[in-house]
């Protein structure tokens, strides 16, 4: 630590455990690379209350396995504290970790900086997805790691971009017979004449692929399972979605008018900003902000998210 600079670690990590039992939080969750003393986290952290380590890399994933904390991965990139945060909690809400109508308590930090930030949350109605995500009976038929690979995809190439340059994508999950309807197919698709099992998103041997046609125009359509029906589609959905925010372009209007449209969910990756949305019933149910490349560099204040 420079000379000057406060130490915030500790004294957030006890508030945290005192919010934790106040608010009656059913998890605290914490980055691993932002929090010294794990097993000083661990101790303050008292039942009913669960602590779950939230790990970047194979070296957190070390700490976390020496401090007998529960953990889970989620991949390691810059984004802002928020980002982060909202990174980490829809993958632990993908993985059952959290449900609908929890409380939940966060610390985090800016990448690979000390812990800095607590955040307290209600898992409110724009989580009410997930009650249905994995739920076979439902219409959208969306499997957990489904929705899980589809937002990674996208935040990797939110993270590296294709050679070199930032690309936009918009995927959509689930109810695909009914997106179908609304959809015109592209001159080529590129996943026609492959088996269901070739090109079912799942598998480890489809990211690249999907990420290189990612740079084409259009939308990829994904049932429910994985699998990869088309890409390359125009959508052309029969209902508007909700009023946009303004800046929003035809990428995001298509997502947020196609789930107002079908029972589907849809992800857009904005190719501007870098910036992850997560749209459902006409809506833009979240958004992951990448960290501005000046905060990343030093060279500004570390924004409050």
């Amino acid at each position: 630590m420079s000379k000057g600079e406060i130490d915030f670690a500790g004294p957030i990590i006890t508030a945290a455990a005192q919010v934790a039992k106040a608010v009656k939080a059913s998890v605290l969750f914490a980055y691993s690379n932002a929090v010294g003393d794990l097993a000083a986290l661990k101790t303050a952290v008292k039942p009913p209350t669960k602590l779950i380590i939230v790990c970047r890399d194979e070296a957190d994933e070390q700490r976390a396995k020496e401090s007998a904390a529960e953990s889970m991965t989620v991949p390691s990139f810059d984004l802002t504290r928020m980002g982060q945060i909202k990174m980490a909690t829809l993958i632990a809400f993908s993985q059952g970790l959290l449900k609908a109508g929890e409380v939940f308590v966060f610390l985090s930090g800016l990448t690979g900086r000390t812990i800095d930030t607590l955040v307290t949350m209600h898992v409110g109605e724009e989580y009410e997805l997930f009650q249905s995500v994995g739920q076979p009976r439902l219409t959208e038929h969306i499997r957990r790691p489904v929705f899980e690979k589809v937002l990674r995809i996208a935040l990797e190439l939110a993270h590296e971009g294709r050679e070199g340059k930032p690309v936009g994508a918009l995927l959509v999950v689930g109810d695909h017979r009914e997106v179908e309807k609304y959809s015109l197919a592209g001159r080529i698709n590129p996943f026609k004449g492959y088996t269901e099992k070739e090109r079912n998103i799942l598998d480890d041997s489809m990211n690249e692929t999907v990420k290189e046609i990612a740079k084409l125009d259009g939308a990829f359509i994904i049932k429910g399972n994985g699998v990869i029906v088309s890409a390359c589609a125009t959508l052309r959905p029969a209902i508007a979605g909700n009023e946009l925010p303004q800046g929003f372009g035809a990428r995001h209007a298509a997502a947020a008018a196609i789930t107002a449209s079908t029972k589907s969910i849809t992800i857009t990756l904005s190719e501007s900003t870098g910036d992850v949305r997560i749209w459902r019933r006409g809506t833009m149910i979240t958004e992951i902000e990448k960290a501005p490349r000046a905060l990343l560099d030093g060279t500004t204040p570390p924004p409050v998210a």
